[in-house]
């Protein structure tokens, strides 16, 4: 039922049923308020209304320039849930205060926010007003979703609700927009269109497929490129393959070679040494396909950003050390800096006592493992002895090869809190579990390289424990999507576990 304005009218105070069954409510000075002044009715019928959830606006603060012409609507509700998060001194904190600033310059030189502004794109941007006390009580939609729904005070709920009486003040059609995946089903069970936010997502296909991509060639052509080290294809033959992206040229069933599409179009031959060696420490060779392709890109000072997906025991944090420590002690970069989120798994233990270095210690655990597994001394393994301190005082504890490199500057392990604000010029930066941030956060860290920096971003994106990103809409896949094509971009996926038997089949079978 399509109602006129006349006839759907929201007030304030004293009730007067009209003709159509509907109430009016009148301020005191006798001024009746129509559904406009709450933002439900668009300015025009033309496009789609949109109403955006408080964690798309968290997600992402420039959603609000995404939906091109489409009429774009902000419940108050969500207004007030961002207000919650503003003092927090982290990236949502930002993103909300973002949002903030953002409406307020759009809303600057308007009367009325609830009657919209236009955007450069040709829509417009208004706030939306849910009131139980005085919208309409005999809309069979709105009460129907209040026996389904009775908490009025819920913001998911009240949200909704202002959903529905769009929908009934409108022709043209409303789309809730929400990362929140219980709410989109709550929508959808009371007739609301939804839909994710996919502006930031990439195709499913990119994060479930990690196989290299065949070629086909004749038998000559692969005894060419074994001998010649490169090869030009056609672009029939090599379309869609990106710059920098590993291949295998392949004739018959099990004739194949590894390549690499270089910037210039020819496929390349890979270029690692058999061995990274570590001086004092152990060395480490590729054990499969795989890591091989990563070492090559690794090495290579034309690349300054890897990208690595693979699930757990794939080797992509071990193998991303040993690179950078093979290239630090060659001279190539002035030192190694190793970061990675701070997101727990399930539930937190509370606040840690210690110093700074303390506190973050159990977080970069798993890095500290792989430096000392690589610049262990060759010797017998057993317990280590204390040395005996000059004059007979209690023995000192040896430091390990890792912590003098960290205490001369070379070697740097931290967190991501600090990041904001740093250049970080000559450095092999490797950031481990990347799948854990946001899309903001990994623009925060990619603009902080600076000339001669290499960036390692290694993680798995079906291991996520942030609320606020998924599989396909995380930092690290974000990254790699915006990015591909680039000559000094590449992306290698890991497929085969080498951890252990029991660790591979824990990925593949649990």
């Amino acid at each position: 039922m399509i109602h006129r304005p006349e006839e759907a009218q929201c007030a304030l105070f004293e009730e007067t049923p009209n003709n159509s069954g509907m109430s009016k409510r009148r301020r005191g000075g006798g001024e009746v308020l129509k559904p406009a002044d709450f933002g439900l009715t668009a300015p025009s019928q033309v496009v789609k209304n949109y109403v955006l959830d408080t964690n798309v606006l968290l997600h992402d603060p420039a959603s609000l320039e995404r939906f091109k012409e489409n009429h774009l609507c902000i419940p108050v509700d969500v207004l007030a849930e961002l207000d919650k998060f503003k003092s927090e001194q982290t990236e949502r904190g930002a993103n909300a205060r973002r949002v903030h600033r953002r409406l307020t310059e759009m809303f600057s030189c308007s009367e009325k926010v609830t009657q919209g502004v236009t955007t450069p794109f040709g829509g417009t941007v208004r706030l939306v007003i849910y009131d139980p006390s005085s919208c309409p009580k005999d809309s069979e939609l709105l009460n129907r979703f209040h026996r389904i729904f009775p908490d009025r005070e819920r913001v998911d709920h009240r949200i909704m609700a202002a959903c529905l009486l769009l929908m009934q003040h409108n022709t043209a059609p409303v789309v809730l927009v929400t990362k929140d995946i219980n709410m989109q089903l709550k929508a959808r069970a009371v007739g609301i269109t939804c839909q994710d936010y996919l502006n930031d997502k990439v195709d499913a296909r990119e994060v479930s497929n990690y196989e290299l991509r065949r070629i086909e060639v004749d038998p000559n052509e692969l005894q060419r490129f074994a001998s010649a080290g490169e090869i030009v294809l056609s672009d029939e033959r090599i379309e869609g393959v990106a710059s920098n992206e590993y291949i295998l040229l392949g004739t018959g069933e099990k004739q194949t070679i590894p390549a690499r599409l270089a910037a210039d179009g020819r496929c390349v031959c890979l270029n690692f040494p058999e061995v990274l060696k570590i001086p004092d420490g152990q060395s480490l060779k590729p054990l499969n396909l795989g890591q091989r392709c990563l070492i090559d890109a690794l090495l290579n000072p034309e690349i300054s950003l890897v990208t690595c997906y693979g699930h757990a025991g794939t080797g992509k944090t071990l193998v991303a050390v040993a690179a950078g420590l093979h290239e630090m002690f060659n001279r190539r970069y002035t030192g190694i800096t190793v970061s990675r989120p701070v997101v727990a798994m399930g539930e937190q233990l509370g606040f840690l006592p210690g110093s700074l270095d303390e506190k973050m210690r159990p977080w970069l655990q798993p890095i500290h493992d792989a430096l000392d597994l690589l610049m262990r001394p060759s010797s017998p393994l057993g317990p280590r002895r204390k040395q005996q301190k000059p004059g007979g005082g209690a023995p000192a504890t040896v430091k390990k090869p890792y912590e003098i490199l960290m205490e001369q500057g070379i070697l740097e392990i931290e967190a991501l809190c600090y990041i904001r604000g740093r250049s970080i010029p000559n450095r092999f930066f490797i950031l481990d579990e990347a799948q854990q941030l946001t899309p903001q956060e990994a623009k925060t860290i990619v603009t902080r390289m600076s000339r001669d920096s290499k960036l390692v971003m290694v993680g798995d994106p079906a291991q996520i424990d942030n609320p606020y990103v998924d599989s396909r809409s995380n930092g690290l896949v974000y990254t790699r999507n915006r990015l591909k094509g680039q000559s000094f971009v590449a992306h290698i996926a890991l497929t085969r576990g080498e951890r252990s038997e029991l660790a591979e089949a824990g990925a593949r079978l649990m």
